[in-house]
């Protein structure tokens, strides 16, 4: 099937099919797609410099990647000659645009960031093949993951890869929403980690028709967010009208229901901010 294929489609098939596999197997994920296995390391050379080196997941890669791509583009100079700078350098320099911009110093609006730093290629027919602009194929589990939060554009297509669908890209929780989140929820609701680090979440997945609105939505740090859709955690809106938890059976065989964490232990949580 693969015959006269190049190695980077032969390197394409494998990882689809290792997505498939993973995807039937029980809390199954593949390296690419684990958080865990993230790393980034800040040391300094013999010299002085900073060295920086990491291992990411596919997801938190394509951000990176897409911000890279989109500001170190070659920049022609005033006399119109090519802009001198190697790709290595306008890669630098992109990192540290995006670092300013993180800090709000300077004269540069966030405005100059992608619109969308997550691309998704979903095939009409088989959404299990679904594809990132830089990261390649990825499981189901992730897909529904990935819509929940952040900027992405869908892009529906067909078995040839035509689009049939554009979606536009958006950020899926409103400011306002996220704020209504931090009132209700006051931290990620199934470790306590603080909002401010934490992600909104659709209980009913977004790619599957969930609305985005608060009856839909809990706070998740990226850690919990990841086993909610890997590792068999559930969450719903119990009667009480905020998030609850259902462990999956490794950790609770009988799958009680937990409440939030800040329901559990309110008396030691600060009031929201």
């Amino acid at each position: 099937m693969l015959s006269g294929a190049k190695p980077a489609e032969v390197m394409a098939r494998a990882h689809q099919l290792g997505d498939h596999h993973a995807g039937d197997a029980e809390g199954g994920r593949p390296a690419k797609e684990d958080r865990n296995l993230n790393a980034l390391d800040i040391g300094r050379t013999d010299d002085g410099r900073v060295a920086v080196s990491g291992s990411l997941d596919v997801v938190v890669g394509e951000k990176l990647a897409t911000a890279i791509e989109k500001l170190s583009a070659p920049v022609p100079q005033p006399d119109g000659s090519k802009d001198p700078r190697e790709a290595p350098r306008r890669r630098a320099d992109a990192l540290e645009m995006v670092l300013d911009m993180a800090a709000g110093a300077g004269d540069r609006s966030v405005t100059a960031l992608p619109a969308a730093l997550i691309n998704l290629s979903v095939p009409a027919d088989t959404p299990g093949k679904s594809a990132l602009a830089f990261g390649g194929s990825i499981t189901r589990s992730t897909l529904l993951e990935t819509s929940c939060d952040g900027v992405v554009v869908m892009t529906i297509v067909d078995g040839e890869r035509v689009p049939l669908d554009m979606g536009r890209s958006k950020r899926l929780f409103t400011a306002g929403q996220r704020r209504a989140l931090f009132e209700r929820d006051r931290c990620c609701i199934k470790c306590g980690a603080p909002a401010s680090r934490t992600q909104a979440h659709h209980i009913a997945h977004w790619s599957e028709g969930g609305a985005t609105d608060l009856a839909n939505g809990c706070l998740l740090c990226s850690s919990c967010h990841a086993d909610v859709h890997h590792n068999g955690w559930d969450v719903y809106m119990g009667p009480d009208a905020h998030p609850w938890l259902i462990p999956p059976e490794v950790v609770d065989r009988r799958r009680r229901p937990i409440p939030a964490y800040h329901r559990r232990f309110a008396d030691e949580l600060p009031n929201a901010a």
